[in-house]
């Protein structure tokens, strides 16, 4: 099931289960997943893609095998806010995803994640290398954040209003 509006998200997930950030890029998907407390983004692994279904399978696999209760994926939105073709992309793979599990999937404007989780590596001294191998579950986990910091935010919110 998609769920445009994150709050929406929020009220369908079981409490004390991880939730995942994607960072779908063409020649990869990074992976992050949360803490149970969903307060934590951690990179997880980075899948090379093939074709949608081998993809999936494998996806799916890790995020019953993690206990994931739900998916963030990264909208690569264009810089004014837009939406180009790699945000019709990211749509798509969503739908077909949506057919092969029951997994809510929501998602979280990705706008300069890869160049924070560069930013990051370079500070950390990674090696060139090291960096290839990592960035986009770097990546996955900035957008996971982002998206935990919000939901977290949220809770406030609702705490100060009851």
């Amino acid at each position: 099931m998609i769920l445009p509006d994150l709050a929406e998200f929020a009220t369908v997930l079981p409490v004390n289960r991880a939730i995942a950030g994607l960072d779908l890029g063409e020649k990869t998907i990074g992976v992050a997943i949360s803490d149970l407390r969903r307060q934590v983004a951690t990179p997880a692994e980075v899948i090379r893609r093939e074709k949608f279904t081998l993809d999936a399978g494998r996806l799916l696999a890790l995020m019953e095998a993690r206990g994931v209760a739900g998916l963030i994926l990264g909208l690569p939105l264009n810089m004014d806010g837009s939406e180009g073709p790699r945000v019709q992309s990211t749509r798509a793979f969503a739908r077909n995803l949506e057919r092969l599990s029951p997994l809510p999937i929501t998602f979280w404007d990705e706008r300069l994640s890869t160049v924070a989780a560069e930013r990051a590596l370079l500070e950390a001294d990674t090696s060139r290398k090291r960096r290839k191998e990592v960035i986009d579950a770097v990546a996955a986990g900035y957008i996971l954040q982002g998206a935990l910091d919000r939901l977290a935010h949220m809770g406030r919110e609702d705490q100060r209003e009851g």
